[in-house]
């Protein structure tokens, strides 16, 4: 009896669920200073890896996922976080019976922005909590304001 050869689709770019983990690696690995050089030397990879893994062009397998979240100290469940609903939602293939539903394309969010990366660090730098604050509630109003306009 011959079996029914399972016939592989092109994809077109990475996997939504793909990115997002890749965004969480960087976004953690942007909060703690490490460059992608020393991620790969904990991980004994080379930093263009690193690059791939954080753009989500290369998937992350479950053991290297459990060693990142040691590395980077946050539990596995912290790589998921944050998911948009639509990329939750749309199983990538076929899977007995169900219909064939694609991913959308995930368009990257302001936390995987270097901007944003680098105005966290430096808010949580301020060592006064009260000024912190301060900074933010003043960030929240200018928003409030361009918002309105």
């Amino acid at each position: 009896m011959k079996r029914a050869r399972a016939t592989k689709r092109r994809r077109t770019g990475p996997r939504p669920v793909d990115v997002h983990v890749g965004a969480r690696v960087r976004l953690r690995r942007t909060l703690l200073g490490l460059s992608q050089g020393k991620l790969g030397d904990a991980l004994g990879l080379t930093f263009p890896q690193v690059q791939k893994y954080e753009r989500g062009a290369n998937r992350i397998g479950s053991s290297r996922l459990f060693e990142l979240s040691q590395i980077l100290d946050v539990p596995v469940s912290f790589f998921f976080d944050d998911m948009p609903d639509e990329t939750k939602a749309k199983p990538s293939r076929r899977v007995s019976g169900l219909r064939d539903r694609s991913q959308a394309v995930f368009e990257s969010d302001a936390l995987s922005r270097r901007e944003t990366l680098e105005l966290v660090r430096a808010y949580y730098k301020i060592p006064d909590p009260r000024v912190r604050k301060r900074l933010f509630e003043l960030t929240k109003s200018l928003a409030d304001k361009t918002k309105k306009r």
